[in-house]
């Protein structure tokens, strides 16, 4: 499989993030998404992993999945906290195996209880060094347009933002409502010579209550009008709707000439082909 890097610098590119399935109606729910965005051609699909690494094996078997089926690559996410250097460096082995060449390397969340994270790294830079120790593989790492929610300022996050993409291949960005963040990251990590692509990141507001607890988490600003707008709107007419308003989103990006477009699809196909069906 082609190192993501690549696509992105012959892009524009089109991705879709997935997460592994946990029961029989999931999983079929997956293929049809899989099935249907064949249409869309994605340039590559990324697949999540749950806290701690408790998708461990569904991610890498999803991975493994797609690789071999469906002719694009499919890159596992990985997330270092609370995990030992061993336990890391076991499954990037087994990633190389498999001939998984593109990992997007995360530091995960800590504790939810507040508990110190066991594990012997903190910050997903350590992890790009450790994947770059262990081979060639293209590494990705995430973004954040407003700031990591842990950072002390903005300049703080950008410094430490270009100081991660420079030991890595690219980013993507968390999601985001206002192409004026996203704008505002990039020229700031190009002020500090930055040059590595970052992809936005696109989540359609299907359950406003859900992202506006996702983006109070993140310290991300959430559209209260748009989510006022769909939750009143008939049950039929709420995906039509979230769906416009990220096809609006995304015809703002592409007019800045953006290196490619990432949508959190949530394993559905009406969303993936909605948002990206009509705009190739």
């Amino acid at each position: 499989m082609r190192a993501i890097s690549e696509l992105i610098a012959a892009g524009p590119t089109v991705s879709f993030e997935f997460f592994p399935p946990s029961t029989d109606a999931g999983r079929a729910q997956l293929t049809a998404c899989l099935d249907d965005i064949a249409s869309i051609h994605p340039s590559f699909v990324s697949v999540t992993y749950g806290a701690g690494g408790s998708t461990r094996d569904n991610t890498r078997g999803l991975v493994i999945e797609i690789n071999e089926q469906r002719g694009y690559p499919a890159m596992p996410h990985l997330t270092c906290i609370g995990h030992r250097r061993e336990e890391l460096t076991s499954m990037l082995d087994a990633y190389a195996a498999a001939d998984i060449t593109n990992i997007l390397a995360l530091a995960g969340d800590p504790p939810a209880d507040g508990s110190p994270a066991d594990g012997d790294f903190s910050y997903a830079s350590e992890l790009v060094q450790l994947i770059r120790s262990r081979g060639t593989a293209c590494v990705g790492v995430a973004a954040f347009p407003e700031g990591h929610p842990r950072s002390p300022s903005i300049a703080h996050d950008r410094e430490q933002l270009a100081a991660k993409l420079e030991v890595a291949d690219f980013g993507i960005a968390q999601f985001f409502y206002r192409a004026a963040d996203y704008f505002r990251m990039r020229d700031d990590l190009a002020a500090l010579g930055c040059t590595k692509p970052v992809l936005p990141g696109i989540m359609p507001m299907l359950n406003p209550d859900t992202v506006r607890r996702f983006a109070a988490m993140n310290g991300a600003y959430f559209p209260e009008e748009l989510a006022q707008s769909i939750s009143d709107a008939d049950p039929a007419d709420r995906l039509s709707r979230a769906v416009d308003a990220a096809q609006s989103l995304i015809d703002e990006l592409r007019r800045e000439a953006v290196p490619g477009i990432h949508v959190y699809c949530l394993n559905r196909s009406d969303v993936a082909v909605g948002v990206m069906g009509s705009n190739p």
